[in-house]
């Protein structure tokens, strides 16, 4: 018997745009996508675990699976989780850490996928973080995705190699969306707000810097929206 040469790779999947576009290319660099998607009590759970469902079928992943935890939730500080904060309208030149921050996120989750990628022999760990996500998340930094490197080498077993990758993290949005057109990632099954679930708000930060994104390549943003602001610059 034949031993599969094939490479694989863990994608985490949120419903988003990002991550769908992560998920393609980690596909065009020819792996095996097992894709992992999280519902941790966030407002649009429902809608987002729809769409990353969705994906795993368009890009016929090897294995699809999603985890519910509640801690995120349960822990609180963010209003994407806390019924008792409000979910701010987009400020896209604040440099601060907005609301929805939910605490020490990626490093949970990375933390899943590192487990998942390593009980299937995978060989890297994809995540469709970006520049304008770590200027105000900062678990979307590129140090912080190096230092999570360091604890991976050092957690798993010695004949174990999970490789960190975060292809965007030098890129925006607006770049996402031009990769993104040009592999054919179906963003009309993709989800961004943090508000609601049909249709999009429009006005949230995920949003504005989606729907901003899609302005500034030219190209109608597919999915629906209750208001549609000019974000481009």
């Amino acid at each position: 018997m034949t031993e599969s040469t094939s490479k694989r790779a863990v994608v985490l999947v949120s419903g988003g745009m990002d991550s769908a576009t992560a998920a393609y290319e980690a596909q065009a660099e020819g792996y095996d996508l097992y894709l992992l998607h999280t519902s941790y009590g966030q407002e649009t759970e429902d809608k987002e675990y729809e769409c990353a469902e969705r994906l795993a079928e368009e890009v016929d992943a090897a294995d699809f699976l999603r985890i519910e935890t509640d801690h995120l939730a349960a822990i609180g500080g963010s209003s994407l989780t806390d019924d008792e904060m409000d979910i701010a309208d987009a400020d896209l030149d604040s440099e601060s850490v907005p609301t929805s921050y939910v605490p020490f996120r990626n490093a949970n989750l990375l933390a899943m996928a590192v487990s998942y990628a390593e009980a299937n022999d995978c060989e890297a760990v994809f995540i469709g973080a970006h520049t304008e996500d770590f200027s105000g998340y900062p678990d979307c930094r590129p140090a912080f995705f190096d230092a999570f490197q360091g604890v991976v080498d050092a957690g798993t077993r010695d004949d174990t190699h999970v490789e960190i990758r975060a292809p965007f993290a030098e890129l925006s949005k607006t770049d996402i969306a031009e990769r993104g057109v040009e592999l054919g990632v179906p963003y009309e099954d993709t989800w961004s707000c943090y508000r609601a679930e049909s249709p999009a708000c429009g006005t949230c930060d995920a949003c504005a810097f989606r729907l901003k994104a899609f302005q500034n390549v030219g190209v109608r943003d597919p999915i629906e929206y209750e208001r549609r602001p000019e974000y481009a610059d």
